[in-house]
């Protein structure tokens, strides 16, 4: 959910969605499922409320209007930390990192570009990270709709991060700290026993004592050593001027399983009910909402063009009609999967270090915090004495983010991630039916990663204990294979 999170990103990780936390990357994109065919004979109907999907985004990117400065071939100083990428992720380690007077170098292709993200985070999370001043929009309480007759509403505040005045505030905090940047691509990196230099398309090579990894899940330097079979959140999403909209303007919509907008799509409702999308909404005011249809997560990846279908058809039935698109988004999470292989040669940090959320995409607050934890473990390796290089540092820096306990963690929230994807329509209802049911410490901490593995085992406890009849059944048939992948993934950790 990331993006919006839902960061994926990549408009929002967070969601919510988040997607991605640096610019869309290009990788091998999965098979995707065809769940109806785009031929002649389905294309997407237009309505007397028009088509929305016709119309171009109005708002251009714009960049910061900030004068970095810059590294270049002849600056001597030598530089401790190199960080490929200027997304959230690459300025957020770069920020805590520079505090304890570390020399950091940022290098990215575009450093001042805009996010093309949309990010949706809780409230309590960002203003913990003292960050709350960069939410342009809250909303007090979220509801989600399980169907057409239940609605949950959670006392819990959500928040529009404004991307602009994030990275601006991000970029300030590092020029404080002595940060240098350098605008290029980087190509290779090499290795040497107790540094490495960056090698950039500009001719450049950069030496540090550390290279960390912010460029996106896409990112060639960061090895795997086992089968990258993740899950994937695909969203698509408008900024749009409307005629109207059914939405209260005090709550935030986080999910929308209703499927009554498909009562005359027999052909998208029989695919809904296999491979379930919802709504993500964020009402401004009368006028103006952000509108999000999202695969929660699905392997292969969701078609997009039937993501877009099921929105139009949604926007159709709640008689919203797109004046004007001010942005849009297209939002592509991997979720689960391994983690990268520990240690190695290069650190990552954002979406290619394993820390999106795998049962909900969520991922640009928790790198927020995490950017912290992994900047005390690079100045333990790089303080005062300087004296732990090389491998030993690679070792204590990928150990300081993925801690034993923290993988056995993931696992338990990659658990969550492969049952999900066994979850048919109505079987996504009564899960989170039952979830937002969960003590709110509960469901507030595996939203935002933070229960222990002790806390993820009385949860599904609880879970199980307040199911409903069906919603048992789907948890002893489905969850079977999931859970002794998970507790043989535990044993090969813990060993």
């Amino acid at each position: 959910m990331g993006t919006l999170p839902k960061l994926f990103s990549p408009f929002l990780t967070t969601k919510t969605h988040q997607s991605f936390l640096s610019p869309t990357p290009q990788f091998p994109f999965p098979k995707p499922h065809h769940t109806s065919s785009p031929t002649k004979h389905h294309k997407l109907k237009t309505s007397k409320f028009g088509n929305f999907l016709s119309l171009q985004p109005e708002t251009k990117p714009e960049s910061l209007d900030v004068d970095l400065p810059m590294w270049g071939p002849s600056d001597r100083s030598p530089l401790d930390v190199i960080i490929i990428g200027a997304g959230p992720a690459g300025l957020r380690l770069a920020e805590q990192v520079s505090r304890y007077g570390i020399q950091v170098c940022c290098v990215d292709p575009c450093p001042l570009s805009s996010w093309p993200n949309n990010y949706g985070v809780w409230v309590d999370e960002f203003e913990s990270l003292d960050l709350g001043s960069c939410l342009d929009k809250t909303w007090p309480m979220t509801s989600v709709h399980i169907n057409d007759n239940k609605t949950k509403y959670l006392d819990r505040p959500y928040g529009r991060v404004n991307r602009k005045r994030l990275k601006k505030e991000l970029i300030n905090r590092c020029l404080l700290n002595g940060v240098k940047f350098h605008k290029a691509k980087v190509w290779e990196i090499e290795h040497q026993e107790f540094e490495s230099f960056v090698v950039c398309d500009d001719g450049n090579r950069i030496k540090g004592s550390l290279v960390v990894d912010a460029s996106g899940f896409g990112s060639k330097f960061i090895e795997y050593d086992k089968p990258r079979n993740h899950g994937y959140q695909i969203a698509h999403g408008i900024l749009a001027e409307v005629d109207f909209h059914p939405f209260d303007l005090d709550k935030m919509v986080l999910m929308d399983w209703r499927d009554s907008h498909l009562g005359n799509e027999p052909s998208l409702r029989n695919a809904n009910s296999k491979l379930p999308t919802f709504l993500y909404a964020m009402p401004f005011d009368s006028n103006l909402v952000f509108l999000e249809e999202t695969s929660l997560v699905s392997r292969p990846v969701l078609s997009y063009v039937e993501v877009k279908k099921r929105m139009a058809a949604r926007l159709r039935h709640l008689g919203i009609r797109v004046k004007r698109v001010l942005e849009d988004e297209k939002c592509l999470i991997p979720m689960g999967g391994p983690l990268p292989k520990i240690p190695q040669n290069v650190m990552a940090i954002g979406g290619n270090s394993g820390i999106v959320h795998p049962s909900t995409g969520y991922m640009l607050a928790r790198t927020m915090g995490m950017a912290a934890v992994l900047a005390e473990a690079i100045v333990e390796g790089l303080g005062s004495t300087r004296m732990i290089r090389g491998k030993p540092l690679y070792h204590r820096v990928w150990n300081g983010l993925w801690p034993i306990e923290s993988r056995c963690v993931r696992e338990f929230y990659s658990f969550g991630m492969e049952t999900l994807l066994r979850l048919d329509l109505n079987g996504t209802r009564r899960f989170f039916d039952a979830f937002f049911d969960l003590k709110p410490h509960y469901w507030h901490g595996f939203l935002s990663s933070r229960l222990t593995l002790g806390e993820l085992l009385l949860l599904s406890l609880s879970l199980f204990g307040n199911a409903s009849a069906p919603s048992k059944v789907d948890i002893v048939t489905k969850c079977p294979v999931p859970l002794l992948r998970m507790m043989s993934n535990l044993a090969l950790e813990t060993i």
